[in-house]
Formats: C-alpha cells, sequence, structure tokens
C-alpha cells in the first residue's frame, strides 16, 4: 500500500514536523498542495496553542493533516487529549515513547507513526501498536540519530510488518524513487519545503539555504548525545569549538537555547540555529509547495521509466 492511499492524500508523501515552522496554517497549505501537512508542537510550552494551531488548519483545509508530537513536553498528556478531542486523524513522534498514550490513540481512531532512528526501535513500537513507522536518517535538518537513510530503511523494512516512510537526504525525484526501491511506501520531506512561498520562516533563513552548498552542514550536540544538523555558521563554529574543549552542557545550551526561534523569526543566520538537510545544496530557488510536490512526484516517474528503459 502506497502512504497516499493509506492516509487518503494526493501524493504519497508527509511534511516533515518542524518545530517553530509548521505552524497549523503551513500544515493546510502542504495538505491543500496534495501532501499531509503536520502540525509541529516542538516549540510550544502551552497545550492550548496546539488546540489553536488545529483550529487555524481546520479552518484552511478540508484535506487530512495530522500533529507532530514531542513526547517529552510536560504539557504532553494535555496535548494528546486535544488530538483526540479535535478529531486529528494521525500523529507522528519523536523524543519519547507513545506507548502511554497508545490505548488512547487506538479507541479514537487516531493513526500512530512514529520517527524511528533504529531498527531496534521501530520493532519495539510496532509490538506497541504503530500503525506505520518513520525511518529518518541522519542525512535530515534538525534532531538526527546515526544512521543513513539508505542504510536505515531496508533494515527497519525487513524487520517490521507495517508501512514504512523514508526521510532523510530526499529532495527530488530520485530520492523518492530510492526510497521505495529500498521498501519505503511513501517519503516524509522538510529541508526541500522550506524553500517554498509558503513557508513561514524569515526571507534571511530562505537566502542562507539558496546559498549554501551540500557541505555546508554540521553536526552540533554530539558531546551531550543530541545531535543536531544545522548550517554552518558563527554560532555552529563557536558551539563545536566549545565541545572540542569539553565545555560542560550549560555552557553549551547557552548557544542553543531560543536559537531556533532567532532564526526562524529574527532571522538571524549568524547566532541562530538554521536547520536543515544535508540536501540543502539542491536548493536553488524558491517555489510554491504545489510545484515542488509535483516535481518530487513527477520526478519520481520520469526516474522509473528510465530505469525501465535501461533494462
Amino acid at each position: 500500500m502506497k502512504l497516499n492511499e493509506l492516509l487518503g492524500t494526493e501524493f504519497p508523501f508527509i511534511q516533515g514536523g518542524m518545530a517553530n515552522i509548521a505552524t497549523g496554517a503551513f500544515a493546510a497549505a502542504c495538505s491543500n498542495a496534495g501532501a499531509l501537512g503536520t502540525i509541529a508542537t516542538g516549540g510550544m510550552r502551552e497545550a492550548n496553542q496546539l488546540r489553536e494551531q488545529i483550529q487555524i488548519c481546520k479552518s484552511l483545509t478540508d484535506k487530512p493533516f495530522g500533529v507532530n508530537l514531542m513526547l517529552m513536553n510536560p504539557c504532553m498528556d494535555d496535548m494528546v487529549q486535544i488530538v483526540i478531542d479535535e478529531g486529528v486523524g494521525v500523529v507522528t513522534t519523536g523524543a519519547g515513547n507513545p506507548s502511554k498514550y497508545m490505548k488512547a490513540f487506538k479507541a479514537a481512531g487516531v493513526k500512530v507513526i512514529p520517527v524511528v532512528a533504529a531498527p531496534i526501535l521501530a520493532q519495539r513500537l510496532v509490538s506497541l501498536g504503530a500503525d506505520a513507522v518513520i525511518a529518518e536518517g541522519c542525512e535530515s535538518g534538525g534532531h538526527i540519530g546515526e544512521m543513513t537513510t539508505m542504510a536505515l530503511v531496508p533494515q527497519v523494512a525487513d524487520c517490521v510488518n507495517v508501512p514504512v516512510i523514508a526521510a532523510g537526504g530526499i529532495a527530488d525525484g530520485r530520492g523518492v524513487t530510492a526510497a521505495f526501491a529500498l521498501g519505503a511506501c511513501g517519503v516524509q520531506v522538510g529541508t526541500c519545503l522550506l524553500a517554498s512561498d509558503e513557508c513561514p520562516i524569515h526571507d534571511n533563513y530562505k537566502t542562507a539555504l539558496l546559498k549554501a552548498k551540500g557541505s555546508d552542514t554540521t553536526v552540533t550536540g554530539r558531546s551531550a548525545g543530541a545531535p543536531v544538523r544545522i548550517l554552518k555558521n558563527k554560532m555552529a563554529r563557536q558551539y563545536l569549538k566549545l565541545e572540542k574543549e569539553g565545555a560542560p552542557l550549560e555552557e553549551l545550551e547557552y548557544y542553543t537555547l531560543g536559537a531556533l526561534r532567532r532564526c526562524v523569526v529574527e532571522g538571524d543566520v549568524d547566532m541562530g540555529s538554521v536547520m536543515t538537510g544535508q540536501v540543502v545544496g539542491m536548493l536553488d530557488t524558491v517555489r510554491p509547495l504545489r510545484t515542488i510536490f509535483e516535481d518530487l512526484y513527477h520526478g519520481y516517474q520520469a526516474c522509473l521509466n528510465r530505469l525501465e528503459d535501461a533494462l
């Protein structure tokens, strides 16, 4: 079964739950453009912020959409109840184990799709009732694991009996084709959507992405056990220098506290956290979301045709 058949969308694509970026309005725009839009709870401090964003999304689309739940959020109990009360059909999860909420989700008919960075985690979450899993490789932007998409997706597909969605390092039809070849039923994308007309990030953020090359990302936070892929800038260089010198966690957190919001809202691409995946070097223009999704799908179809001709 392809992802679009599972979720009721036009294309087999999910919009990644990017903290401070994936608002209700952006999720609605992604859903209207043919994918599954998701509202991100990362960065939310109060549960009612989620209800507000869900209601905004409902007011702007009649298409399916989901919510990305960062399970370490102290408001999570209330957020889960809001998801159920508001009739959201899909949740993707990260930063924790959704087992505590699985019974309530199942009773409400909510599809639960955790993001996983290792096959063993995928197996465990499927045994607890996950309806599908998102296998996200370390090429992606933001918080990452250690396995690459190429290595992770087939191993996850081999060890679970639910649909697998590939994420990390996908920005055109070739990446989509590779994901299907590895055993996925669809893909989750994030970085390529940052360069969209509808994405609510500051113009400085978009400009920095368009100027970047594929080698311009780096990973901070490995020493703290919380690796994050971002664009190389002044903040990243200072952070990495401190990491190398063995700075305590408190000092390192000084550089990341509020750094994503500084970038997204204020446009500070020097001291802000410019989260992006390694496919950033493939971004060359800002386009409408519909164009991005169509190009992903038509590029996938064209790639299949080329492969058939080559056989």
